[in-house]
């Protein structure tokens, strides 16, 4: 297949075409994804998560440089709010983070989300191989950010990084959200500003007795404190000999094929209750009319449907 060998020779006009084939998911994208799938494996991904406002965006920018200096052929994913009228990513690819440049060890790509659930893109995970066939070591994904933690990002990387900022209320929206049971890293950005140290502190009240021991950093976009060693942190949690990458793939594909057998047979029986207009009209007047409730009315389709699914 020409444009896997183009992927595989990091070319970048390859790269742009797969990654919108796979996005829009179209009819080559599982042909392109067969031809690379035995080459991927090899790059490491790192999850953003975090509240809007939390300066996610502004602090992967000024990571890019640190990373190159640790050696890492970096790739960026940015999940992007879906346009209402065209479906596409909102946000341009090179808009959102200042200090990522025309460096061609950097890649950066913004992906829609197009009404998926947990702040990341259906398609996140083919595009991930993709840049992993080309040779990206390391891939930075950031979620959308929604005004909520997402936690769907931690069944798709093999590092979870919370970003949480003073100024969006985030002791709280921890709280809610459930940020204990996802996060390997912990980042209070814009710890210049007051009440930083009030929000480590809850952090650490929140995270500090979990048994995997996440780590709890600080850092400031403005004045570049921490950034350096955030980079370091990430890059040494990433080498541990304590994740094992198999096992957490062997997750991350139970998931991803789950997720996938849902999808389909979403679609089929979506297609099948089209098809029984007349039942399904009938049902609707019958709910219409108060002679049948709604669980019974879902009862009668749900069993017509899987009987037809068995013939």
């Amino acid at each position: 297949m020409h444009l896997a060998k183009g992927i595989i020779n990091s070319d970048p006009r390859s790269l742009a075409k797969a990654i919108s084939i796979i996005d829009n998911n179209e009819p080559e994208a599982h042909d392109l994804i067969k031809a690379i799938f035995n080459m991927t494996g090899g790059a490491r991904t790192v999850g953003f998560t975090g509240a809007a406002g939390a300066g996610k965006s502004s602090l992967i920018g000024k990571l890019i440089t640190h990373f190159q200096q640790l050696g890492h052929k970096t790739a960026v994913l940015a999940v992007d709010p879906s346009s209402p009228l065209t479906g596409g990513a909102i946000l341009g690819d090179r808009v959102r983070m200042e200090g990522i440049s025309d460096d061609e060890n950097v890649f950066m790509r913004s992906l829609a989300s197009r009404g998926a659930s947990g702040g990341i893109s259906k398609s996140l995970r083919n595009v991930i191989r993709v840049l992993d066939a080309a040779g990206f070591g390391l891939v930075l994904v950031e979620s959308v950010g929604a005004g909520q933690v997402e936690v769907d990002i931690a069944n798709v990387v093999n590092l979870t990084v919370v970003v949480l900022s003073p100024q969006t209320g985030d002791k709280i929206q921890a709280i809610k959200a459930g940020l204990n049971e996802i996060g390997d890293l912990y980042v209070i950005n814009k710890s210049d500003l007051e009440g930083s140290t009030t929000l480590f502190n809850s952090i650490l009240d929140l995270v500090g007795d979990i048994d995997r021991k996440p780590t709890i950093a600080k850092t400031s976009v403005r004045s570049g404190n921490g950034i350096k060693e955030l980079a370091l942190t990430i890059t040494n949690l990433l080498s541990s000999k304590n994740i094992n990458y198999k096992a957490k793939e062997k997750v991350m594909l139970e998931s991803e094929l789950k997720e996938m057998v849902i999808d389909k047979l979403t679609q089929k029986f979506y297609t099948m209750l089209m098809d029984k207009n007349d039942m399904y009209n009938h049902l609707v007047d019958e709910l219409v009319h108060k002679r049948i409730d709604p669980y019974r009315a879902a009862e009668i389709l749900a069993d017509s449907l899987t009987e037809v699914s068995r013939s």
